[in-house]
């Protein structure tokens, strides 16, 4: 159970935020702006600008709808703290990102085992700004939704280690582009500088192999070359290859973030 309780936006569609968490939101953007600098990949700090979200204020959910339409199509819905997987798909498959409307506590500053709204926009608003991404990210819910719970595991498998976690190959090194690790402080750095993980080329009999734990930092990071590379994942025929080995794996390790 989540100890966090989502705000009802009123018959406009506006949240209203105290004065501490509009605070709270500054804190986490101030010092994820510094820390993403030659980190973070030039798509996110592209869709970053365009979205010209600031740090005075947490933005409404209208405000990022806008711009999303205008880039890719996509907007952005206010949610409870915690959504049922095939909501999550569902919307996911409608162009539709949730955002639970709370933001996190001083104490849990920088680590939550829920997505707050700092995590889905700053973390993944600005990659729904490119269309390779925001396609993908369409196909995996529609795909999703019609699968059962046990093919789900393996398909957030999938999620997990591209859109939340996944980390891309630059002339200029190795870049972040999952909203994961992008909205938390450690672990933008971590992923990148620290000695302890393994970073390893993108393969997706692998990666739909790999059990993760949402509840610590990363062991394993996967690399991808370009957005165009995860665009080109939908034509892999996953879900065949999801049937072959789904016989061995685990079906409790999907956790919506």
């Amino acid at each position: 159970m989540s100890k966090y309780v989502a705000k009802k936006p009123d018959k406009n569609g506006h949240v209203d935020f105290t004065i501490e968490e509009n605070e709270t939101w500054e804190i986490l953007f101030d010092r994820q702006l510094q820390v993403i600098q030659n980190r973070a990949c030039d798509e996110f700090i592209s869709g970053l600008k365009t979205l010209n979200m600031h740090s005075d204020r947490i933005p409404q959910c209208g405000e990022i709808s806008e711009v999303l339409q205008a880039q890719t199509g996509w907007s952005v819905v206010p949610v409870n703290a915690i959504i049922p997987l095939e909501e999550f798909f569902s919307l996911l498959a409608h162009k539709q990102f949730p955002a639970a409307t709370f933001i996190r506590l001083r104490e849990d500053l920088d680590f939550l085992q829920e997505p707050d709204i700092f995590h889905e926009f700053f973390g993944h608003c600005p990659m729904l700004t490119h269309q390779a991404y925001a396609d993908f990210v369409q196909w995996y819910g529609e795909n999703a939704l019609r699968t059962d719970k046990k093919t789900q595991s393996l398909l957030g498998r999938l999620f997990w280690f591209t859109i939340e976690f996944g980390l891309l190959n630059t002339s200029a090194g190795l870049r972040i582009y999952g909203g994961g690790i992008l909205s938390s402080f450690q672990e933008t750095i971590y992923a990148l500088e620290s000695p302890v993980p393994k970073r390893l080329e993108f393969n997706l009999p692998t990666v739909l192999q790999t059990p993760y734990h949402y509840d610590q930092i990363q062991k394993i990071y996967y690399t991808i070359n370009n957005m165009a590379e995860l665009f080109h994942l939908k034509e892999k025929q996953i879900m065949t290859l999801v049937e072959k080995i789904r016989g061995g794996s685990e079906n409790d390790d999907f956790v919506i973030c």
